[in-house]
């Protein structure tokens, strides 16, 4: 028997790097390829914002010479401190700041039990209300705007803060999205904390909340962006400079003359930019684990 197995012969496994170089050559392409795909959307997206900067530190005859050179011929770094004083940036970015938080809170507040309940407990209708809360999804926000302002007028609320934040407390798209993640809890969990005795608030408060955390960062990163970067509501709404978003004061701005300035509208354009991109950089990690539907470690 010995004999037979030394008659075998022996197959050689071909190793990792005896692959065909057919092989090797369709993948560096291939990784060649989707590199300068990545390079071209990372440039087409952010050229508008360098072509911005760059105006913002050039003299305005810079961009109305229509020059491709991306360096401006004049560096006016005080364009920014003209820009803070000319369109009031400082009470319109505390404005948004303050309006922008208030909703983000009360927006979280809101759909995180409605979540809950939708996900989580049963009782009759639910199926309904869930798909009567996916319905108002459907409807434009430029439809409501009229009974909106028609509504906050009749409440007292009209040129105040509070104007400004009551349409926006409750967030049909954050439901639906804090309630397709809390959908992927396992049951088990919550099983396991009832039987603890936890009871429905402490159970969403102390076990949903906390594994729900990408989620809700995710609804507080898009709540903030789309309210700080709002126009139509605080146009109809804010009528006094002290009650300016900035938006609205960069509009107000950019239509109080007949041909603005384009230097001090870039350089207000860019400071107002800041707050939204330090949003999105902090929350990053925590926006993408929410989309994908996973945990962030």
């Amino acid at each position: 028997m010995s004999a037979t197995l030394a008659a075998r012969p022996r197959v050689r496994r071909a190793h990792p790097s005896t692959r065909p170089a057919t092989v090797l050559r369709e993948s560096t392409t291939a990784r060649t390829l989707r590199w300068a795909l990545l390079t071209l959307a990372v440039v087409v997206a952010l050229l508008p914002f360098l072509w911005m900067l760059r105006t913002a530190l050039g003299p305005p005859a810079t961009l109305l010479g229509m020059s491709a050179n991306p360096v401006p011929s004049e560096l006016r770094v005080q364009n920014f401190s003209t820009a803070w004083n000319a369109v009031g940036l400082g009470t319109a970015l505390t404005n948004g700041i303050i309006v922008s938080l208030s909703i983000l809170v009360l927006q979280v507040l809101t759909a995180v039990p409605a979540a809950y309940a939708f996900a989580c407990l049963h009782f009759r209708g639910r199926n309904a209300l869930f798909a009567l809360v996916l319905a108002t999804l459907l409807v434009p926000t430029q439809v409501l705007a009229v009974p909106n302002y028609v509504t906050v007028s009749g409440l007292g609320f009209p040129d105040t803060k509070v104007g400004l934040i009551l349409p926006f407390i409750v967030n049909a798209f954050g439901i639906f999205l804090l309630r397709q993640y809390m959908t992927t809890i396992p049951q088990g969990v919550l099983e396991a904390a009832r039987m603890d005795g936890l009871g429905t608030i402490r159970t969403l408060w102390r076990i949903v909340v906390p594994l729900s955390t990408p989620a809700i960062a995710t609804l507080a990163t898009f709540s903030f962006l789309l309210s700080f970067n709002e126009y139509l509501w605080p146009l109809l709404v804010a009528r006094s400079p002290g009650n300016y978003t900035p938006s609205l004061a960069l509009a107000v701005y950019a239509g109080a003359s007949g041909l603005p300035d384009y230097a001090i509208l870039s350089a207000a354009a860019a400071v107002i930019t800041l707050p939204t991109l330090v949003v999105f950089l902090v929350a990053q990690r925590r926006l993408t684990a929410g989309l994908t539907g996973t945990g962030a470690s």
